[in-house]
C-alpha cells in the first residue's frame, strides 16, 4: 500500500512539473513575429558592420571567381553570399555580397572610379524555403 501512494504522488508531481514547464514561455503572437522582435530589441549587442553594410563586404576568404571590369564593362552578375574578386583599373578587392534586399547597385558604390558598372544581385538558391 504505501508503494503505490509512493508511486502515485511521484506521477502526479512530474506531470504537475511537466505542465508547468509548458506554460514557462507563452507566446500568442501571429506567427511568433512579434515574440521575435520582442527578443531582438532586448539584445544588448549591437550589429557588427559586415550586418548593416547594403552592398556586402571586404573578405579574406578565397574567391569563388574572378571579375575583370574594364571600359567595355557595364555590369557583373553576382549571388547573394558569392565572393568575388573585382580587379578594375589595377585595383582588386575579394568583395562577399551580402546584400538582402538590394538586387542591383553601382560597382562605385564598393570600388570608387568603376565607372559606370552595375552589379546584379541574384538569390542564391540555398536561401530558398522548401
Amino acid at each position: 500500500m504505501k508503494s503505490n501512494v509512493v508511486q502515485t504522488i511521484l506521477v502526479v508531481a512530474i506531470g504537475l512539473a511537466a505542465a508547468g514547464t509548458s506554460y514557462a514561455h507563452e507566446d500568442y503572437s501571429e506567427g511568433g513575429s512579434l515574440h521575435w522582435i520582442s527578443h531582438v530589441a532586448e539584445s544588448k549587442s549591437q550589429p557588427t558592420a559586415n550586418q548593416v553594410a547594403p552592398y556586402g563586404y571586404v573578405t579574406s576568404s578565397p574567391a569563388a571567381r574572378v571579375a575583370n571590369v574594364d571600359s567595355s564593362t557595364r555590369y557583373i552578375n553576382v549571388t547573394r553570399g558569392e565572393a568575388v574578386q573585382i580587379n578594375v583599373a589595377g585595383k582588386s578587392v575579394t568583395w562577399t555580397f551580402d546584400t538582402l534586399g538590394t538586387p542591383t547597385f553601382s560597382l562605385d558604390k564598393i570600388v570608387p572610379g568603376a565607372g559606370n558598372v552595375t552589379v546584379y544581385v541574384a538569390p542564391n538558391p540555398s536561401d530558398a524555403g522548401g
